[in-house]
């Protein structure tokens, strides 16, 4: 499975919020921002950081993409 943060980052601009600012408020550094812009996998602790940083839950932060399985 993949994730996708277009949700967390969509939620960024509703807020009015920066990248860089949003990083700092929360306590997340450069590279983990990083991750989350690649839709890298993270830690389930920068996930409830960011929800408490953004008074929000982990479904408006984060999406489960599945895989798809078909034979090719």
């Amino acid at each position: 499975m993949d994730v996708c943060y277009n949700r967390l980052f969509k939620l960024l601009i509703d807020k009015g919020l920066k990248k860089t600012e949003f990083a700092k408020q929360v306590g997340i550094g450069q590279n983990t921002l990083a991750k989350l812009s690649k839709n890298e996998f993270v830690s389930m602790e920068v996930l409830v950081k960011i929800c408490r940083g953004l008074n929000c839950n982990i479904e408006d932060v984060v999406e489960i993409i599945k895989e798809d399985f078909r034979d090719n």
